[in-house]
């Protein structure tokens, strides 16, 4: 029985959003973050693929990408420069 209301409410809030549409700033702070960090997973493979020939590699996990994604191309720097001289 009480899946039953849960399951109504979920299918009620589903039409209400569809109908009224999704709140526009969450959407875009998402869209926003995930190409962020679409774009640090290419600055750390052009870094594991550049540096290379001298031996740097970080690795890709979630940390890595975090902080590539929102600190750029310092990130990424700091990073390598982390690895370099750290480790």
């Amino acid at each position: 029985m009480n899946s039953v209301i849960v399951i109504s409410i979920m299918v009620a809030l589903i039409i209400v959003l569809l109908f009224v549409g999704a709140p526009v700033k969450p959407m875009r702070f998402i869209g926003q973050t995930t190409v962020k960090l679409g774009i640090g997973i290419l600055f750390l493979f052009f870094l594991n693929v550049l540096g290379g020939a001298v031996g740097l590699h970080v690795p890709i996990n979630l940390f890595t990408v975090v902080v590539s994604g929102l600190l750029g191309l310092f990130g990424v720097a700091s990073l390598a420069a982390i690895h370099f001289f750290l480790i």
